[in-house]
């Protein structure tokens, strides 16, 4: 990797590395946890995360994290079994974790969309947000806890 700081960049999301189950406040998510692995893929350059969630209609997804060699600067790629692809500016210090999407990219921005989230050893405690556009407010999607298995 180029610069320092990126370099520093990747390795503060070695936090993130692991398998983790997943508990999201929205309505009718009463079954099981959904399953997230983060894993370092193509030599340690990215961070690839891939969640599976065990409720019938509810996506499953794959992100890409990638970090720009002489910056730092995180982005992050979504992928889900809908077909939706988005990308996301992320910042991550090592506790907290965001992803702001404002503008429009693979797919219309019909909304913009928010996460924060927070790490604590070994959970991760966040909520997503909306605004229905450019000058709505933002509102309270549904919150997320992570909870490292391993």
């Amino acid at each position: 990797m180029g610069g320092s700081a990126g370099q520093e960049a990747l390795e503060r999301l070695s936090v993130l590395v692991g398998e983790w189950a997943v508990e999201a406040d929205l309505p009718g998510a009463d079954g099981p946890p959904a399953r997230c692995v983060f894993a370092w893929d193509l030599d340690g350059r990215f961070l690839v995360q891939r969640t599976e969630i065990p409720v019938e209609g509810a996506p499953d997804s794959m992100a890409i994290i990638a970090v720009d060699p002489e910056s730092g600067a995180y982005t992050y790629h979504y992928f889900d079994t809908r077909g939706v692809v988005r990308t996301y500016a992320m910042s991550f210090d090592g506790e907290e974790w965001r992803l702001l999407r404002e503008t429009a990219d693979f797919s219309a921005l019909s909304f913009r969309q928010r996460f924060s989230g927070r790490v604590e050893g070994d959970v991760i405690r966040g909520a997503w947000e909306l605004a229905k556009d450019e000058s709505a407010p933002w509102e309270r999607d549904f919150g997320l806890v992570y909870r490292r298995i391993r």
